[in-house]
């Protein structure tokens, strides 16, 4: 039987950033931190890039080496505690594709959320039903159980909207994503209310891409940009497709893509045009 997956964090990954700029502010290379510590060499890469969790001692230990006070060392021993919290996401973590818990783990750590849709309504505006429809006909072999249990995670994610420090979330949808019958009329028709509703929510911004604009920069695909707030934390585009899913943390990627939503915004109907541009949808529908 495989070993259990250990989804990385966002805690997780500030405590990988913390350790390797310990370690390059003692002088000291990884070599010579495997030579002192017995630490296995992959076993500190890993820890170093925040694949596996470190045990206490070993973060004790290696805090040690680097000559960090205790008031520091207590912050990241706390850090590695709250790393170690399991979320409701663990009841499906064995589930569902390592990618996608990874990325439900980020977004329900960011601060901010800037969401691109092409082709269909963003997964944190979505209805049960239109949600069912979509993963039903993304997942065509997937069983009845597996297609609920899909739903359940989605409707569960979309409670960082709705918590005491909810995420801020922008999103721009091209039009076609609100045309497509996803589920039937009925469906549609229920989804397109809602995105109404929802995007009255002061921390929920939503734009429309009409179809009039043209060609667009989001044309080759969809994309999310998430943010976090403390500096420490780099930004992280995320990337579905149909090759597989990308995390992309290059100052240049985070950059171009910065850049490119920027130009959607732009082209973008404003929200208010955008909520005037949704009204006879639902009529239509």
């Amino acid at each position: 039987m495989p070993g259990k997956r250990q989804t990385p964090t966002v805690r997780l990954r500030r405590l990988a950033a913390e350790l390797r700029s310990l370690r390059a502010l003692s002088g000291l290379t990884r070599e010579t931190v495997v030579e002192r510590t017995g630490i296995n060499a992959a076993t500190l890469y890993r820890i170093e890039h925040g694949r596996v969790r470190p045990q206490t001692r070993t973060l004790r230990t290696l805090l040690d080496l680097y000559g960090v006070d205790q008031d520091q060392q207590a912050e990241l021993v706390s850090l590695l505690r709250d790393a170690r919290q399991r979320g409701w996401l663990h009841a499906y973590q064995s589930e569902l594709p390592e990618h996608y818990t990874t990325y439900i783990g980020f977004e329900g750590e960011a601060h901010s959320v800037w969401n691109y849709e092409s082709l269909f309504v963003p997964g944190l505006l979505q209805t049960e039903d239109y949600a069912r429809a979509v993963i039903r006909g993304g997942l065509p072999h997937a069983s009845r159980d597996e297609v609920e249990r899909r739903v359940e995670v989605r409707m569960e994610r979309q409670a960082v909207l709705r918590n005491d420090n909810p995420l801020n979330l922008w999103s721009i949808v091209d039009e076609a994503a609100l045309r497509r019958q996803v589920g039937g009329a009925a469906v549609m028709q229920a989804q397109l209310r809602y995105l109404m509703e929802v995007s009255e929510l002061p921390h929920v911004t939503l734009q429309v891409i009409p179809f009039d604009v043209g060609a667009h920069a989001g044309m080759p695909g969809s994309f999310v940009f998430m943010q976090f707030a403390e500096a420490s934390i780099p930004d992280v585009i995320y990337i579905d497709s149909m090759a597989g899913e990308l995390f992309l943390e290059e100052e240049g990627d985070v950059r171009r893509y910065r850049l490119i939503f920027e130009h959607l915004r732009a082209v973008a109907a404003s929200p208010d045009a955008s909520r005037s541009l949704i009204v006879p949808l639902i009529a239509e529908t």
